[in-house]
């Protein structure tokens, strides 16, 4: 499983930034972690593909990926006051190519390192969210 850590300064500033102002098309994902129980938010940039909505990790195995993993793939998603719970479904390898080449089109060069180093879909975590209701 290979991981991406981001910067220091990524974490601390970008990504703070990003979910505040919602850069990029941004919102923030909610997931309890695994250890603690503590909320962890990040940024994701959710794409709609054939009337779903789904989310992508650029960076692969992640915290934020293993955390939905052992939270049953229950979390929140949103920007400001407007937040939704969903339950989510981690897509199939063989089925992500499509949902991916959305995500890097909307994304654009903020990720697009991260498909250089890794360019085999199956490094990238994908999950189809069904909303379930505001928090």
């Amino acid at each position: 499983m290979v991981y991406l850590k981001p910067l220091w300064t990524t974490q601390k500033v970008f990504n703070p930034i990003a979910m505040r102002f919602g850069l990029s098309g941004v919102e923030t994902l909610s997931v309890r972690k695994r250890r603690s129980g503590e909320l962890e938010q990040v940024p994701v940039i959710p794409v709609e593909h054939e009337g779903s909505r789904y989310i992508v990790s650029p960076r692969g195995e992640t915290d934020w990926v293993r955390n939905l993993r052992a939270a049953g793939g229950r979390g929140q998603l949103g920007r400001g006051d407007s937040v939704e719970l969903f339950q989510a479904t981690e897509v199939p390898v063989e089925e992500r190519a499509g949902i991916i080449e959305i995500y890097r089109k909307k994304a654009g060069r903020t990720v697009e390192s991260f498909w250089k180093t890794l360019p085999n879909p199956a490094d990238h975590p994908t999950f189809r969210l069904q909303m379930i209701g505001a928090s």
